[in-house]
């Protein structure tokens, strides 16, 4: 069985003020390409189906396309819920979904989902485990001693009553490590403290699958043995994944213990870069290189730029964010905030702040702008 495996698809994102449903269109057609050419018989999506629990109406119909165009093609497909996803909406049309070989477990009921398969060798078992937390497995188990997720997922586990001589593929949205420290990256946060221990699953509960399909981190990856794997986002949706490049796994499984699987690299209509300089260097004709793609800009020039962004924008119409680093921002770097506040008015604090992150006197009517706000804001009173 030839098996494609999807996860953080994210529907419906965006990259500041950019819309990215036409480049996750574009990269849905690519893995629909790589499925008729790879001959496929089954996709996995391991959550975060869309980016947020009220997903777009866009983002329904790229999704809705999608998975017909699946069923036309007679292509077993599960799709289990991530953190982003509504439980309820995705859930919703499952049964019937489920009549054109869609099946969809967004909704922890208690017991871990099984759905059986075959190909040439006999029976293939999918195990679809949607995002829990401890909660949600402790009010079914009616256990009191579930207190993280590796105790919720291990309990899941092992209630499950899994024939172990079987092939088993389990599908889950978790954060799974193994000896070495996962690549994070995108939505999920930018390091192994910020994500917390609590939530951490050791790679050994699910060593005894024959693969496991995951979601939830944004650098494609193996964790632990390689067999438990992320396929990673099917596009870059941070400046952290800039240098990234993105794929997706066909997983080829044969008879129990044959296990084969090719990283197929993803192509993106628009990449995501970062570049980094002067601007009167970065805007040379010479350095303009592929200008439609979405552009993270960081300036060394030393002098604040008026409407930058529009200058930019010009030569890189996708420009979605520009930052300086330079003499000052180090400063603020390593600025003491209690130096300036202790004793001083919001003023007197705005105005000194100006002054060390540019090196100048802010002016009178920016100081307006920034009173205003903060009266707005209800940071200081209307008679200050």
């Amino acid at each position: 069985m030839k098996i494609i495996h999807l996860g953080d698809l994210h529907l419906g994102k965006t990259l500041g003020e950019y819309s990215l449903i036409r480049d996750q269109e574009y990269i849905l057609n690519q893995v629909l390409d790589i499925i008729r050419e790879k001959d496929v018989d089954a996709v996995v999506i391991a959550g975060d189906v869309y980016d947020r629990s009220l997903p777009s109406e866009a983002a329904v119909n790229l999704l809705d396309g999608f998975i017909s165009k699946l069923a036309d093609m007679c292509i077993k497909t599960y799709i289990i819920s991530g953190n982003h996803d509504s439980e309820d909406r995705l859930e919703y049309g499952s049964r019937l979904f489920s009549s054109r070989g869609i099946y969809i477990a967004s909704v922890f009921n208690g017991e871990l989902v099984k759905i059986p398969a075959e190909d040439e060798f006999g029976k293939i078992n999918f195990y679809m485990l949607p995002f829990v937390k401890a909660s949600q497995v402790r009010h079914y188990c009616q256990n009191s001693s579930i207190e993280t997720y590796e105790d919720a997922v291990r309990t899941v586990i092992s209630q499950a009553d899994i024939d172990w001589s079987a092939r088993n593929i389990l599908i889950a949205h978790q954060f799974v490590t193994g000896s070495t420290a996962p690549q994070i990256a995108g939505s999920e946060g930018a390091s192994v403290q910020n994500v917390g221990l609590v939530e951490q699953i050791s790679s050994e509960i699910f060593k005894d699958f024959d693969y496991v399909a995951l979601g939830h981190l944004h650098s494609p990856q193996s964790v632990g043995y390689d067999h438990i794997r992320y396929p990673g986002s099917i596009l870059k949706y941070s400046l952290n994944e800039a240098v990234s490049s993105k794929s997706v796994p066909l997983i080829s499984i044969g008879e129990k213990g044959s296990v084969e699987i090719e990283l197929l690299p993803l192509s993106p209509v628009r990449d995501l870069r970062h570049i980094t300089g002067r601007l009167d260097q970065l805007l040379k004709a010479e350095n303009i290189v592929d200008p439609d793609d979405y552009m993270y800009v960081t300036l060394t020039d030393e002098e604040i730029i008026n409407d930058v962004m529009g200058i930019v924008q010009q030569y890189y119409p996708n420009t979605v964010k520009i930052d300086y680093q330079n003499s000052h921002t180090m400063e603020i770097e390593n600025f003491d905030i209690g130096e300036i506040v202790s004793d001083k008015s919001f003023e007197e604090i705005i105005t000194d702040f100006y002054l060390k992150m540019y090196g100048t006197d802010i002016s009178d009517e920016e100081l307006d702008v920034m009173m205003s706000v903060a009266r707005e804001a209800g940071v200081i009173n209307e008679a200050d």
